[in-house]
């Protein structure tokens, strides 16, 4: 663990985690969350574009070197909270590292919109980038948080409909919305950053009247066709922990290649501290390789079919 992890970690704990244990209303976590990633150093020449359609899409780019390749992204903030505003210096770096452009929808939030509201967003998305004349075996899916579950669930969608995606990378997914995993208790100490308490909660603010085991909430209980590479990152200590790893053995036992990526000690998607912690670096410079090698195996698969 670097120092700077550590001292982050410190005011996480002490700062952050109280406040999160004290604060329900959605407004002001949303404001909060705004205002943290305000500060985050954005990568230079980053190219930032909406694209106003049937859901608000924002193309995130820098110096690109494949334009028939799409990341589809999809941000965290437990469905409540979050932007491809909050996360652009999350998206312009992996868009720096790759090569590749960052599709970020503008999904609907709870609780004013309940699932499944980002689901069908999420697949509208989708449609959106398809109809641009992207093909479905050059879009890579990924998220973080709440955004790496809907990244999921969009997998099994996907799947099922015979339009699967070249892969998918997920930073700390939240998975399961029954709140089965046992880290939500064995880790609700050691968690620099979650207050545990506070889940059942934000759960009854998005559900709506879905039961939480909807494959569209909670992608542990979807049925995944054939899946593409999948690569998950996830902190040891996490309340969330489990869900990453659940959701990989499920992945596994559907034939899928999976790579599960447990950091010691690092906070939920610590990868958003690029420029300000190293362990952010090495990660999305881990998810990197993973894409490159997506993409090669990819075009291989291309000249092999000529």
């Amino acid at each position: 663990m670097s120092v700077r992890l550590g001292l982050f970690n410190l005011v996480f704990r002490a700062v952050l985690k109280p406040v999160l244990t004290r604060l329900s209303d959605p407004g002001k976590v949303r404001r909060g969350f705004e205002v943290l990633c305000a500060g985050l150093p954005v990568t230079p020449y980053a190219l930032h574009l909406a694209d106003n359609g049937p859901v608000p899409l924002h193309w995130i780019s820098v110096r690109r070197r494949r334009a028939d390749w799409v990341i589809l992204y999809l941000h965290g903030g437990g469905y409540i909270a979050g932007s491809p505003a909050t996360h652009l210096a999350l998206t312009a770096r992996i868009a720096r590292l790759t090569g590749l452009q960052m599709a970020c929808p503008d999904y609907r939030l709870g609780p004013e919109h309940p699932a499944p509201a980002a689901f069908d967003d999420a697949v509208q998305a989708h449609g959106m980038i398809l109809a641009k004349g992207i093909a479905s075996d050059r879009v890579i899916l990924a998220g973080d948080s709440a955004g790496g579950g809907l990244a999921l669930a969009l997998l099994a969608d996907l799947c099922r409909r015979g339009l699967r995606p070249a892969a998918l990378f997920a930073f700390s997914p939240w998975t399961d919305l029954t709140l089965a995993s046992d880290s939500l208790r064995t880790n609700a100490d050691s968690d620099p950053l979650f207050p545990a308490g506070r889940m059942a909660e934000a759960v009854a603010m998005v559900q709506g009247s879905l039961n939480a085991t909807d494959r569209r909430l909670s992608p542990l209980h979807a049925v995944f066709d054939r899946p593409p590479p999948v690569f998950l990152q996830v902190g040891s200590t996490e309340i969330l922990r489990d869900d990453s790893l659940r959701m990989a053995e499920v992945l596994r036992k559907a034939g899928g290649q999976v790579t599960m990526d447990l950091w010691p000690d690092c906070p939920h998607v610590w990868q958003m501290l690029d420029g300000l912690l190293p362990e952010a670096r090495k990660a999305l410079t881990d998810v990197a390789r993973f894409v490159d090698a997506c993409v090669a195996a990819q075009d291989l698969v291309d000249v092999d079919s000529r």
